[in-house]
């Protein structure tokens, strides 16, 4: 009996038996065994260094509008404000959103594919669909009661 492939690409291949995620070192899943697969979009989140600059922003310009009396420290405390508040929001809408398929695969939560590319996603996430569908284990008539 040949193999079946539902899915082949650079990083990810999808057979009727095994989901291999090709990182570099690549993860190879056994399709049975998979139980509760789901997808997941993560939220791009902002650098961890970005709130604590824009609060030592804030403390910048608050101690220069005390310190001196003209209007080029206001000026100054408004753009130190304002800058780094407008990177992070830029970078929180620019950044890609990853989607990943998550499993229980032997009894443990694992992330078993991530990707930012949506369309590639959706390909990889389709060919894992069919091969469980084809996984499942054949029933046995259709379930009619005969009198």
């Amino acid at each position: 009996m040949s193999t079946r492939t539902y899915y082949r690409g650079p990083d990810a291949v999808v057979t009727d038996e095994h989901f291999v995620w090709r990182t570099a070192s690549p993860r190879v899943f056994e399709i049975r065994e998979l139980q509760q697969v789901r997808m997941v979009r993560s939220r791009p989140t902002p650098r961890a260094f970005a709130v604590p600059v824009a609060g030592g922003a804030v403390l910048l310009a608050a101690a220069g509008w005390t310190a001196l009396a003209s209007s080029f420290p206001y000026a100054l405390g408004l753009l130190t404000v304002v800058v780094p508040g407008a990177l992070l929001v830029t970078f929180t809408r620019t950044r890609p959103r990853t989607w990943q398929l998550e499993a229980t695969y032997r009894g443990r939560d694992i992330v078993l594919y991530a990707q930012s590319d949506l369309r590639v996603f959706n390909q990889v996430s389709r060919g894992l669909r069919r091969a469980m569908e084809a996984a499942r284990p054949p029933t046995t008539g259709y379930g009619l009661a005969v009198t």
